[in-house]
């Protein structure tokens, strides 16, 4: 991941459905879009956002923390416009500690960081271009946990289920 983010930063700008995204009272994040179908924990989103001249779709999982229902992400997986790209953006609540990025584990495996790469009102997002490798750890993993830091000593573990990623990524256009 780590490799992957350099060449991102500041090449995609934060278009369509995946930004249309809003921090609800608990902290998740909800995705506008219609729900195309829904592959395990995964859905896939679609919308036309203002501008575009084609529909746009993501596969899209919200979480929040098991131990604190204020801390929730949204991991949202697309592929760019021109089917060049594939993407793992997540929104983080805000209050998270920037420099250290966000760390992610499929299952037991160290994976690496996302740098933030910027903050909305609503959150802050991690981004990364993934690779083949990333792509078949989480078609083939069973969950991925992302962390995400409030202060440098504690760190927030919260997993994800990786129930139906691989039939989910696999049907996204």
């Amino acid at each position: 991941m780590e490799t992957s983010l350099g060449r991102l930063a500041g090449a995609l700008t934060l278009a369509g459905l995946a930004i249309a995204a809003s921090l609800g009272s608990a902290g998740t994040a909800t995705a506008q879009g219609t729900v195309r179908s829904t592959h395990g924990d995964w859905e896939i989103r679609c919308d036309t956002p203002p501008g575009a001249k084609a529909e746009q779709c993501v596969l899209i999982q919200n979480v929040t923390a098991e131990d604190r229902d204020n801390v929730g992400l949204s991991v949202i997986v697309l592929k760019t416009a021109d089917q060049k790209s594939r993407i793992l953006r997540v929104l983080a609540p805000l209050g998270v500690l920037l420099p250290t990025g966000l760390g992610l584990k499929i299952d037991d495996t160290d994976v690496g960081r996302a740098g933030f790469v910027r903050c909305l009102p609503n959150g802050c997002i991690a981004e990364v271009i993934m690779d083949d490798k990333l792509i078949e750890q989480l078609k083939t993993g069973k969950s991925a946990t992302f962390i995400v830091f409030q202060t440098p000593e504690e760190g927030i573990g919260i997993p994800i289920s990786l129930n139906g990623f691989a039939p989910g990524y696999d049907a996204l256009p």
